[in-house]
């Protein structure tokens, strides 16, 4: 990935959070909110390409996830992959992807586990393909795909990370 020149203007979430040592940290939490909420119209634009258009971002979030690998998942598992702290708004998605359809459920004994259905396979068969012609097409020809999208996938794991650290440090005042 490029840098970019030194004298470059500083685009910032807020001008007081960058102020002296540590502003490019603003920078960097500037380009993830935007980033995060062209991800999340994207995602609900995605999905009413393909069929459904009344899905919240955290609804097709889940589904994809409970969809992956093909493996039954438990409330606690999505919310660990996913790294949602707040089980109530999973499991109120839970339980209308369990109501459109998209997902089944088999208790056993107190755990509940979620798999997709087989209109939910589809709908995220249909969603790839949308995927697949609006953006995965598109990313491969800016120069920020193959090995280089790989980097920057690695560096926001690597950052989600030390956000956690400071949540709970700051959990800890």
């Amino acid at each position: 990935m490029a840098k970019p020149a030194e004298n470059t203007r500083r685009i910032v979430s807020s001008r007081h959070l960058a102020e002296g040592e540590g502003w490019e940290a603003s920078e960097f939490e500037y380009g993830l909110i935007i980033a995060h909420n062209a991800f999340y119209r994207w995602v609900q634009r995605c999905m009413g390409a393909a069929g459904v258009p009344d899905m919240s971002p955290l609804e097709i979030l889940v589904l994809h996830n409970v969809n992956h690998r093909g493996r039954e998942k438990r409330l606690s598992d999505i919310c660990f992959l996913l790294n949602i702290e707040d089980t109530h708004t999973v499991n109120y998605a839970l339980r209308k992807l369990l109501r459109l359809g998209l997902l089944a459920s088999d208790k056993r004994g107190k755990e509940v586990f979620y798999s997709t259905s087989g209109d939910g396979r589809d709908l995220c068969d249909r969603y790839r393909e949308v995927r697949d012609q609006c953006l995965t097409d598109v990313l491969s020809g800016t120069g920020i795909a193959g090995a280089e999208l790989r980097e920057v996938a690695a560096h926001l794991r690597a950052l989600s990370g030390l956000y956690d650290q400071a949540s709970r440090a700051a959990a800890s005042l």
